[in-house]
């Protein structure tokens, strides 16, 4: 046979790309240079590249930032020198998106400036995107100035072949996953293993005789690639040096922290990881009592002191918001006041519900009240936020960076001084927006995200991402060897390398598609007569009050203004919500929201979030499709259709039965605020924080402790006792507490707590009750307090 002629070998076998990417060209306008530019880039192509460039020409200033926004697609942006500010489209709406109030200023500069000054708002934009500059004016001294912005700047009269591999390596970069890589190709190596695991290479699964069918389920590369850390190599998570180390490093770069590092056991861990790096025994916490279980588990453990902060309550629908910012303040200057500096706050950004604080705004004025302070942000619900400019400035790493940026800020140090010279007083305190002072505020930020949740990982994949100006590089290394595994999954952590080289390269683009699927379910249930006498979304206007609304939106998409009320309410407002949570109260179809949810799952296989005794909590997230909505809406239409024909039927008792159930679920449910610690467990009787870890401790003896049902607690308290929780008794979902070690139980929490109608209630015994500190034992420590006091120790 002859052999086949080279030309067709290398048509025929060659590499093949893998990507066709998206450049966008910002400059060059005129049709010839366009096409020539076209050509150098076809001649530079390799049949080695993984990638195809493909241009994308505008030409204006208003023309770039339009391109931005709608724009998904695009994975790099070159600059040319010298473009004009406006478009010759008359049409384009890009002024609510980065252009208003610029005009002044972009006008003002000369032309050849305006491509450093595009540059840094596309940094803003989407930070994500490989940035170069190609210009004729003095390119070292631009590079000085905003080298940080560009990853190449070019001279225009000089030859630029290196634009096109720089384009190509900056993606390549984006693209890399060291570690996922490197599991891929353990996987192909021919191993005998003389080491733990007899489910390596899938061997005891294939010789079996009874599981090696089921092993087709799971597919043969899960198994290939099991190894231990310690048999070489592959990176180990504990001590990385190698690939995971990499993998690190690109997410700290992908999410703008500083360090980053993957957790393998859900954020519940990476909580823990974090409080123990931070906190002493004896520090003062401030907390949301409705945080997660894993922070209130973690307080313990750290024998923290704690003062527990009240979100504000939506008693319609069973569910609590956010910590008011004034709460905070006021919480703070207590603890200075009484000696006591709080070491930590904690919140939940975003919360179940979908509620969002400022994040610079709170550390903002926090700092200027305690400029030591540290802030843990856990934002489980919320690590896909950084890829949309909206989200993004709502994170705590991106506010994070502005506060650190704005704290160096010369002009902020004169804005500091001219605030300082009036009067502080309590009450402008509380009602001024504060700012700290520059020269002692330092920046101590912590965020915690369930990758899992939002983004492409696996179950219990998380990260921990920090931005912390007095990193304790030891304190944190012992923490996170303390609560990481010895064998943590590889599976896990390569599905966290994957997920975030997937949001680097189309991030904006799925955030973006989650959201108008978020808000295309909210119209369609909103518009539909059936469904909206059953089923009513709630907006934002029901979930955040009026008061912390300073942009006045009640809605934050309609068809005349678009998107205008959601990007200028998440600029203003302290609390703000997030559309892709979609919460739908239920009350109408006489349902509880568990029993709807059970329906949903066992007759319909439709997953959601959470319920309330009359609300449902549906999420759309980067892999809900516009088909998931689809069917969503067909099943909420069914079961209104059902709540129709039942209605037409109904017999006069069955009628008043109906509505007897419609009227409680409608009727509201005063939500308990944190009563108080019992005195046997407050170090300061004036401040009221808790010492949990004392409180923990006794619980674990069953002699300090017997059981209560609630209802005999209840007339124990009426009686006159002073009835004490043992126990962490958490509602699951949403996974935050009614009661905790040490809390004195009142009659408001016994009452919530009979009302519930979720089945998993951690802490909570049905057959025996609540586990309480018995009289005894809160007298006995009562009694050493005050002998400890008398003896001169502390009280």
């Amino acid at each position: 046979m002859a052999a086949l002629p080279r030309s067709f070998v290398d048509q025929t076998y060659r590499h093949q790309p893998l990507h066709c990417i998206e450049v966008l060209i910002v400059g060059v306008t005129s049709a010839l240079e366009q096409k020539a530019l076209r050509r150098r880039l076809q001649r530079k192509r390799s049949v080695d590249d993984d990638f195809v460039i493909h241009p994308v020409f505008v030409r204006s200033f208003e023309d770039t930032l339009h391109e931005m926004r709608v724009n998904a697609n695009l994975q790099a942006v070159v600059i040319h020198g010298g473009f004009p500010l406006h478009s010759q489209d008359c049409h384009l709406a890009t002024s609510h998106w980065g252009l208003e109030g610029l005009d002044a200023d972009i006008e003002a500069v000369p032309e050849s400036e305006r491509g450093p000054m595009l540059g840094r708002l596309i940094a803003q934009l989407r930070p994500e995107l490989d940035l170069y500059l190609v210009t004729d004016g003095n390119v070292e001294e631009i590079a000085a100035r905003t080298g940080e912005t560009f990853k190449r700047i070019f001279f225009r009269e000089e030859d630029c072949d290196e634009l096109y591999p720089s384009i190509m390596r900056g993606l390549a970069q984006r693209y890399d996953t060291p570690f996922f890589f490197a599991v891929r190709d353990h996987a192909k190596l021919p191993v005998s293993n003389f080491h733990a695991l007899p489910v390596s290479r899938g061997k005891s699964i294939r010789n079996s005789n009874w599981i090696r069918d089921r092993a087709q389920f799971y597919g043969t590369n899960l198994f290939l690639a099991e190894t231990s850390a310690t048999s070489g190599g592959l990176d180990s998570l504990l001590d990385p040096h190698g690939p995971l180390k990499i993998a690190q490093e690109y997410a700290a770069r992908a999410f703008g922290s500083k360090r980053s590092f993957f957790v393998t056991n859900g954020t519940s861990t990476a909580n823990k990881i974090v409080m123990q790096a931070l906190i002493r025994r004896g520090d003062v916490v401030l907390v949301d009592r409705n945080c997660h279980k894993s922070v209130h588990h973690a307080l313990m453990l750290a024998g923290a002191r704690v003062c527990y902060l009240d979100a504000y309550p939506r008693n319609d629908y069973s569910m609590y918001g956010a910590v008011d910012l004034r709460e905070l303040k006021r919480k703070l200057l207590v603890f200075n006041r009484a000696g006591a500096p709080v070491r930590l706050v904690i919140l939940t950004n975003c919360t179940f519900d979908g509620i969002i604080y400022s994040p610079k705004r709170v550390m903002m004025e926090c700092l200027a009240i305690a400029p030591h302070l540290a802030f843990l942000w856990d934002e489980a619900w919320f690590a896909f936020a950084h890829f949309n400019p909206t989200y993004r400035q709502r994170t705590a790493m991106e506010s994070a960076a502005k506060l650190s940026g704005m704290l160096q800020d010369s002009d902020y140090a004169a804005r500091y001084e001219a605030f300082n010279a009036e009067a502080q007083d309590d009450e402008r305190i509380l009602n001024t927006r504060l700012l700290p002072d520059p020269s002692k505020a330092r920046v101590r930020v912590y965020a915690t995200q369930s990758t899992h949740k939002t983004l492409s990982a696996l179950r219990q994949a998380s990260m921990i991402h920090i931005w912390d100006q007095n990193f304790n590089e030891k304190a944190f290394s012992d923490a996170y060897k303390t609560h990481t595994s010895t064998s943590p999954s590889y599976q896990i952590l390569a599905t966290l390398d994957l997920a975030r080289a997937q949001v680097e390269l189309e991030g904006y683009k799925l955030v973006q598609h989650q959201l108008e699927l978020a808000m295309s379910l909210r119209q369609r249930v909103s518009g539909d007569p059936l469904l909206t006498k059953y089923i009513r979304v709630l907006g934002v206007g029901d979930l955040v009050p009026a008061e912390y609304r300073e942009s006045n939106a009640e809605s934050y998409f309609d068809e005349k203004s678009g998107w205008s009320n959601f990007e200028k309410a998440w600029r203003t407002d302290e609390f703000v919500l997030d559309p892709t949570h979609i919460t739908l109260e239920i009350s109408a179809t006489g349902l509880s929201g568990d029993t709807l949810k059970k329906h949903l799952m066992d007759k319909c296989d439709i997953q959601i979030n959470k319920t309330t005794r009359n609300t449902i909590l549906a999420m759309t997230t980067i892999g809900t499709t516009r088909s998931d909505v689809a069917n969503f809406i067909q099943v909420l239409r069914k079961i209104a259709l059902d709540c129709e024909e039942k209605g037409r039927n109904f017999s006069k008792i069955e009628r008043s039965f109906h509505d007897d159930k419609v009227r409680s679920l409608t009727l509201e449910q005063p939500l308990p605020d944190f009563s108080s610690f019992h005195p046997a467990f407050r170090p300061n009787m004036e401040i009221g924080d808790g010492d949990m870890g004392l409180a923990n401790d006794l619980a674990m003896e069953d002699d300090n402790c017997e059981y209560l049902q609630p209802a005999d607690a209840e007339r124990a308290i009426s009686g006159g006792r002073v009835v004490v929780s043992a126990s962490l008794v958490v509602p699951y979902p949403p996974g935050s507490p009614i009661l905790v070690p040490g809390q004195v139980i009142d009659i408001p929490s016994l009452k919530y707590l009979d009302g519930l109608d979720v089945r998993e209630i951690h802490g909570f015994d049905r057959e025996r009750g609540l586990w309480v500190f018995t009289e005894e034992t809160l007298s006995r420590i009562l009694d050493e307090r005050k002998s400890t006091a008398e003896h001169g120790g502390t009280s």
